[in-house]
């Protein structure tokens, strides 16, 4: 499979030996067209060792990125074309249109600018996609290059390479490109607050995190999943004092607090016009940040009860995450005060310590006049801990947008004293925009409240198995088949809603949207998926028969639909690429919707299965094609598992 990289070795060593024996190795100014040419085939020569080693050390099982491929083989010809040029623009895309070739290089028109600016020379882009296309290495997934228009470079590429994608797809699965160093991401989301329940706000943070842990994983990255949980501060002073009085034998008999809520609501209101109850429970914090055991133990209690709950929630959307609260970090706080004092980045204000980072105009607290510390200090502990003890290689916070400067701020500090260079270590906040009504407001019960998410669920499960009634599937499926539907299709559609818009913005929470089975929708998705996987089941043809197509039968691409769908299944790592760099896991439930589209364009225009019109009897399968519907389907269902949507083979 590397035999045209060695040839082309050969012939390229063979060719810089003539060079040398002509004796151009830079001694004369009136050689300096016979350096450059040297110049040239050394650097393509370098190229291809270079990939060769890196071809083979990858896993053979490995899909391969093409674009990646391409921009490899671009940046190639555009070093060895123009080889005094640092940084040439490197634009490979897609082609938006078929008469435009699979991918496009728009690089011409940019180094047609740097070299205007740069050296003042005046060329016209045209010429310089000439001069790249002269230079293209050896490669085997280029069938064809043509230059159009101003200088864009259309790529054409070679159905044998398309096939041969497809077919080790098909025998190896969908495996991830190779990432090079295993690297530790920390993904912090979720992160409910204890005594409280979870409610339509958590609902982002859960399932965008959990999203891109499961890439993160799939990718091959070591991945940290952690559950911030607000479980340590004032309000558990309350909270304790009222447990104290409404059971007083807590110690010996476990409390029967059923509704959490309500109890914080109690609490709550005791503390705000009960005097004598608000001191108590200022004491109540005191000890409890002593460490009394008593209070301790009335602190696990009150956790315990709201951990059950967020685990009911975290069972349902299939969530896995680590509880690491702001309790864990509580005995860091006063080493983190006194690093920033020791290091003169502290400053009293008003009997309160800050910290000022430049650029912020609004200073971190990190202890307060009474000697209490603030998030602003369990978030730099929570930081510290990450980078120097988890040895954290990317950190992801999931939190709403409006944490935004309060994250900005507090990543600034954590640079300025020195704990990660953002040139090593990767520090992000994945924002994300806020829930909304269908009245374009924030999300709420009619009587104005914040709806509950257990509510929303189950609300959820309600309508699912409405609209598959609706459809009739209640006559066709059995009953467990009937569950299994209305679960994937209730919590498939809550999550896929939710990912499919871009996080940044906020989003219009509609039930009847999200289960509407037509547009880009997990109900539309999640059908297509199934009647994809049925192809091949009504044809009796099974996974074995269709594991041993894979090894034995070319897919030919020759019908344009072919050759559609097969390129699209193979953009697969490119979006993944993508996502793993800006997180935007929109960018995934689009492409999936474009490869069922895409499908369907497939199904009904080739004959996967030819039956007698009369009869209906099967009078021919199109192996090729059922093999496409295969490479379809799983790429699907990897899609699907990054995004924790679960598909049925029957729905």
């Amino acid at each position: 499979q590397f035999a045209f990289q060695e040839n082309e070795i050969k012939l390229l060593t063979a060719e810089i030996e003539r060079l040398k024996n002509f004796g151009c190795l830079g001694v004369s100014p009136s050689l300096e067209g016979l350096r450059d040419e040297n110049a040239k085939l050394k650097y393509r020569l370098n190229f291809l060792k270079k990939s060769l080693q890196e071809e083979r050390s990858k896993s053979t099982k490995s899909m391969i990125n093409i674009n990646s491929c391409l921009q490899e083989i671009f940046g190639a010809a555009i070093q060895a074309a123009y080889p005094d040029l640092e940084n040439p623009p490197l634009v490979v895309t897609p082609s938006q249109q078929p008469k435009f070739g699979d991918y496009q290089c728009n690089s011409a028109m940019g180094i047609s600018q740097i070299l205007l600016k740069t050296r003042e020379q005046k060329v016209i882009p045209r010429e310089i996609a000439e001069e790249i296309v002269k230079n293209i290495p050896a490669n085997e997934c280029i069938e064809k290059v043509e230059i159009a228009g101003p200088g864009f470079i259309n790529v054409h590429l070679r159905k044998d390479f398309v096939s041969k994608q497809l077919s080790s797809l098909l025998i190896n699965g969908v495996q991830p490109p190779a990432i090079g160093k295993r690297k530790k991401v920390v993904v912090d989301f979720s992160s409910p607050n204890i005594a409280k329940e979870m409610h339509v706000g958590h609902l982002r943070s859960t399932i965008i995190g959990e999203s891109m842990c499961r890439l993160f994983e799939f990718a091959g990255y070591e991945v940290l999943r952690l559950n911030h949980l607000g479980d340590w501060g004032t309000q558990f002073g309350m909270l304790i004092a009222h447990l104290q009085d409404k059971f007083p034998d807590y110690l010996t008999v476990s409390p029967p607090i059923g509704d959490l809520q309500a109890f914080y609501k109690e609490s709550k209101r005791r503390f705000d016009t009960e005097e004598e109850f608000k001191k108590r429970a200022y004491q109540c914090v005191v000890l409890l940040q002593s460490k009394n055991p008593d209070f301790i133990k009335a602190w696990n209690l009150i956790c315990d009860v709201s951990r059950r709950e967020f685990q009911k929630i975290y069972n349902c959307l299939d969530i896995t995450i680590i509880e690491r609260g702001e309790s864990f970090y509580h005995e860091m706080m006063k080493d983190i005060v006194k690093e920033f004092e020791d290091k003169g980045f502290v400053q009293v204000d008003d009997g309160r310590k800050v910290v000022f980072v430049p650029g912020f105009p609004v200073p971190l607290t990190i202890m307060k006049s009474d000697g209490g510390y603030t998030y602003d200090t369990s978030d730099l502990a929570a930081l510290k801990h990450r980078l120097c003890e988890e040895k954290g290689d990317i950190l992801i916070y999931v939190v709403d947008s409006g944490q935004s400067v309060h994250f900005q701020t507090v990543f600034a500090a954590g640079q300025m004293i020195g704990w990660y260079d953002p040139k090593v270590t990767r520090v992000a906040h994945a924002a994300f925009g806020v829930v909304l009504g269908e009245d374009k407001k924030k999300f709420k019960t009619r009587s104005g409240d914040t709806v509950r998410l257990i509510d929303l669920l189950e609300e959820g499960l309600k309508r699912a198995m409405d609209k598959l009634k609706d459809k009739e599937r209640d006559k066709v499926l059995t009953p467990e088949e009937l569950k299994a539907a209305q679960t994937s299709v209730a919590f498939g559609c809550i999550k896929y809603a939710d990912l499919s818009h871009n996080r940044l913005n906020d989003y219009v929470f509609s039930f009847d949207k999200m289960l509407d089975d037509r547009g880009n929708t997990a109900a539309y998705l999640l059908y297509a998926f199934t009647r994809i996987r049925a192809i091949a089941r009504l044809a009796n043809i099974d996974e074995q028969m269709l594991r041993k197509a894979a090894r034995e039968e070319v897919l030919i691409l020759d019908h344009e639909k072919e050759w559609k769908l097969g390129k699209c299944i193979l953009r697969f790592p490119e979006i993944l690429q993508k996502i793993l760099e800006d997180l935007l896991l929109h960018t995934l439930c689009d492409y999936l919707y474009e490869l069922a589209t895409t499908f369907t364009e497939f199904y009904d225009s080739c004959y996967c299965v030819e039956k007698d019109r009369q009869t209906g009897q099967i009078v021919k399968v199109n192996m090729w094609r059922l093999l496409l519907c295969e490479a379809t389907a799983t790429v699907m269902a990897k899609g699907f598992d990054i995004l924790g949507i679960k598909p049925v083979q029957r729905m």
